[in-house]
């Protein structure tokens, strides 16, 4: 099936600092789509009469990729919001006791479709996701976002030094991660992450087992927490007498397959290993600032040169919205002094993040090959919103969005070229 879509289209495909040619955008564009694959993509001027006698639905607002969320959990979006703690003591009073409740296939099967139809609700349309220690609260996610055709990569939490209910061994790790990894391998737009939750919540032994998966499984990512809160860099070195990053090194767990949550904290060794490993960080700035764990330092990354992109991290994360994640990115960035460019914070949000979950070849940019995920942007969505982009300038009209923008500025959400979300209805 051939469909053709006219609008305004903005992407940006890599990195724009010092690249103008990253930001690709058409005021009058033309985006043809054929079994969910972009085919064609330009000015409408140039393209139509290739694409003559086709039906045209036209999109009124800002077409841009599908937002990717590289940092979120899933069992904690009935947890946001909650008040009082810092990381560690806010894990054991809110989070710990909610994540329990997966042990019911049930509950999991329910706030997994909330959880997904509040992803489409915000533009998100792939995500690098957190279940729980219950391998069928991989099962209950896999099997909604298979419905909803979504691209989205999880994987069985590993903790075997958790609290009583939600503690694990190391043999279940690896058995129940092997039969995971061997249900759902291949199957629609899912990927597989080896979870382990962070360093303190598993045994050496684990650690060990975390990087066999790894090792052994070429196609999966690895997927765990970092240098989020001084309180736990604290713990970790007291524990394992090291950097923390050193401490998933020496078990194989940083590699060019890694993805590490947060970096508020990073040591400029870590930077190094980061950059000469391949493995990125995931920035969540709504949730470094919602339990006070500080702010990422854009300008430490920067000059080491490895690989971010942006996650909400809800529960900590106070919002879906990968719009409003992108606001409080530059505003984290201006607390260190360093101006976050629109263009670059929805790079980081579309082909950056997809770059992060090494899913940058079929989403992100919406070039011609990959996969027509897509957002149109409402920039007239709120009486503010419309009179600060009234006459703005495309860099202007990104900015307001990013600052003032919410679920309330996604007009309608795409999957494969299918609308899958739409405003009011």
């Amino acid at each position: 099936m051939i469909r053709a879509f006219r609008g305004e289209l903005l992407s940006v495909a890599r990195d724009p600092r010092g690249d103008a040619g990253a930001v690709r955008h058409e005021a009058d564009g033309l985006l043809v789509v054929e079994d969910g694959i972009v085919v064609a993509r330009g000015a409408y001027s140039d393209l139509a009469e290739r694409f003559a006698g086709m039906a045209v639905e036209a999109l009124p607002g800002l077409i841009v990729p599908g937002f990717v969320d590289s940092h979120v959990h899933y069992p904690q979006m009935d947890r946001i919001a909650s008040h009082g703690e810092q990381l560690l003591d806010w894990l054991d009073r809110h989070i710990f006791p909610a994540e329990k409740a997966f042990a019911d296939r049930a509950h999991a099967d329910a706030v997994a479709e909330a959880f997904l139809g509040e992803l489409l609700r915000n533009g998100t349309t792939s995500a690098l996701v957190f279940p729980t220690v219950h391998a069928q609260s991989v099962d209950a996610l896999f099997e909604a976002a298979l419905a909803r055709r979504m691209r989205i990569v999880s994987g069985k939490v590993l903790m075997d030094l958790g609290p009583e209910g939600l503690a694990d061994t190391a043999e279940t790790a690896r058995g129940e991660s092997e039969a995971l990894i061997a249900r759902w391998r291949g199957r629609g737009r899912l990927g597989y992450a080896v979870t382990p939750r962070f360093a303190l919540t598993s045994s050496d032994a684990q650690l060990a087992v975390a990087g066999a998966l790894v090792a052994e499984h070429p196609d999966v990512l690895m997927h765990t927490h970092l240098a989020e809160n001084v309180r736990e860099c604290e713990a970790v070195t007291d524990r394992f007498s090291c950097d923390y990053l050193d401490a998933y090194d020496r078990f194989g767990l940083v590699t060019a397959r890694s993805v590490f949550a947060h970096g508020v904290h990073l040591t400029d060794r870590s930077c190094v290993r980061l950059e000469e490993s391949g493995a990125g960080v995931a920035v969540c700035p709504s949730s470094n600032l919602f339990l006070g764990s500080g702010f990422f330092d854009f300008g430490q990354a920067d000059r080491h040169g490895f690989r971010t992109g942006l996650g909400t991290d809800v529960g900590a994360g106070t919002s879906f919205s990968m719009l409003h994640t992108a606001g409080l990115a530059y505003q984290a960035a201006l607390a260190r002094g360093d101006r976050l460019d629109p263009f670059r914070a929805l790079y980081l949000a579309t082909a950056g993040s997809a770059a992060l979950l090494h899913i940058g070849d079929r989403v992100g940019a919406l070039e011609v090959g990959q996969e027509a995920d897509f957002v149109v942007l409402d920039d007239a969505a709120t009486p503010l919103l419309a009179r600060r982009t009234a006459e703005a300038s495309l860099a202007e009209r990104l900015f307001a969005l990013q600052i003032l923008g919410d679920d309330r500025a996604i007009r309608r959400t795409y999957i494969l070229g299918d609308c899958a979300w739409e405003r009011g209805a």
